[in-house]
């Protein structure tokens, strides 16, 4: 199953951004997956940030680029970041405890998927975010009944 979203998302600049993660906060369900693609800069992780934010986190949001996975308790829910851009040791996967957080009740959120491929469990939804000559554009592509429901309720 894998239903894309109709028409891309422009995001004409960061507060666009920022918006955007505050409806995504909202949609969220307990135990989803969700891979962020874009290249360096796209703004995968200003995207994390506002949706944590959205969801009351206070804390100061880091990209997990060099501990790959970053841990948070806002809003009721329990989120992962992972930023799997530096993964390059299949046996520190299972040594970290990398799988244990996809448990179902964590949310997590997943820069770079395609370096632990065969390890990270398959999207609920997928983020594509593409860098335009001004601002970003979003396209989502639903994976799962799960991911088609937060699909639905960014609506």
């Amino acid at each position: 199953m894998h239903i894309p979203h109709d028409s891309p998302i422009r995001l004409t600049d960061e507060n666009a951004t920022i918006a955007f993660g505050s409806r995504l906060a909202l949609a969220l369900t307990p135990g989803m997956v969700i891979y962020l693609r874009g290249n360096l800069g796209a703004g995968k992780t200003t995207l994390v940030r506002a949706t944590l934010q959205a969801l009351g986190y206070q804390g100061k949001v880091k990209s997990p680029t060099y501990t790959l996975l970053e841990q948070y308790e806002a809003g009721g829910l329990h989120l992962r970041h992972f930023d799997l851009y530096r993964f390059q040791d299949i046996n520190e996967w299972e040594g970290a405890g990398f799988s244990d957080e996809f448990d179902g009740i964590n949310i997590c959120l997943v820069e770079w998927p395609e370096q632990a491929a065969g390890l990270v469990p398959p999207a609920d939804l997928e983020i594509f975010i593409d860098i335009l000559p001004k601002g970003r554009s979003i396209c989502l592509n639903a994976n799962t009944p799960s991911g088609q429901a937060c699909v639905a309720r960014l609506h």
